[in-house]
């Protein structure tokens, strides 16, 4: 059974932790509700109870028409990814492609259009597989060079940038792999406008650590993302001790949203029993 329409998905404090904020959780509808057409995605969010969605990209669909699908389910747009390159042919962003520059700043205005209209205030840029024959430092500094400009013009949108390090095993060869090298460039930038996305899953595939990196980090990160290792499926399939996490991030007083990122082990539906704990009746 899912959660009613009227019950959003905002975890409650647990018994052992007292804090200050309740993790809330938006829906990935790029990853869950897949059997059916994406925009009839919202409609099926909204019934499970969640009241913010985020995704992929935006840009296969009119801008107004996914703002009349939300404004109608009464969602909250809080993610999407700058244009990455030819996704479909495998690519996975090109932030740190040296002869892609000029693309790249053409999709950080196209990103802002999207995102004004969607009333979307953070945009993740995906780093991308590093380019092959290609010397790291150069790498590198085509990577700085397009975040500070896309910080720069995020800025003056009012709209925050993101980095996300992401494991090497489901994406071979992406260039962001750990929270330190993320750390790193966001102090090389030197902006205020960029911050980190953790992705709880992808990093505990890299480092685990998890508690210690959230923590330690807890003020550059706006936006996490989650799912269970192995098989990326929902929290309770796997490894990793998520009651102990939202019960963190609930006592460090996290106030950003959880993005439920994971492809379910059997159907969306069955796979949300594990939120039921955590749903604010």
């Amino acid at each position: 059974m899912e959660p009613t329409a009227q019950a959003p998905l905002i975890a409650r404090k647990p018994d052992n932790l007292c804090g200050t904020a309740m993790p809330k959780f938006c829906a990935n509808l790029t990853l869950l509700w897949n059997e059916v057409d994406f925009m009839d995605r919202f409609a099926l969010a909204a019934r499970a109870g969640f009241t913010a969605v985020e995704y992929l990209f935006p840009y296969d669909y009119d801008a107004h028409k996914l703002a009349e699908k939300l404004a109608r389910h009464r969602l909250k747009q809080v993610l999407h990814n700058l244009p990455a390159g030819n996704w479909g042919q495998g690519e996975r962003g090109i932030a740190c492609h040296p002869d892609r520059v000029g693309e790249f700043q053409d999709g950080v205005g196209k990103a802002i259009e999207y995102a004004m209209t969607l009333g979307c205030t953070q945009l993740n840029c995906l780093a991308g597989i590093t380019p092959a024959g290609v010397p790291e430092e150069k790498v590198r500094a085509t990577f700085v060079s397009n975040l500070k400009f896309a910080a720069d013009k995020l800025k003056r949108a009012g709209i925050k940038l993101l980095i996300e390090p992401i494991n090497t095993r489901d994406f071979p060869s992406f260039y962001l792999t750990r929270s330190k090298q993320a750390l790193a460039i966001i102090k090389e930038v030197g902006s205020d406008n960029l911050f980190l996305q953790y992705d709880i899953y992808h990093m505990q595939v890299m480092e685990g650590d998890l508690a210690t990196t959230i923590e330690k980090n807890l003020n550059l990160i706006p936006h996490m993302q989650l799912a269970d290792n192995p098989g990326r499926h929902e929290p309770g399939t796997g490894e990793i001790n998520y009651p102990f996490l939202f019960g963190l991030v609930d006592h460090l007083g996290y106030h950003g949203w959880i993005g439920c990122e994971y492809r379910p082990l059997t159907t969306t539906a069955a796979g949300l029993d594990w939120i039921r704990p955590y749903v604010k009746q």
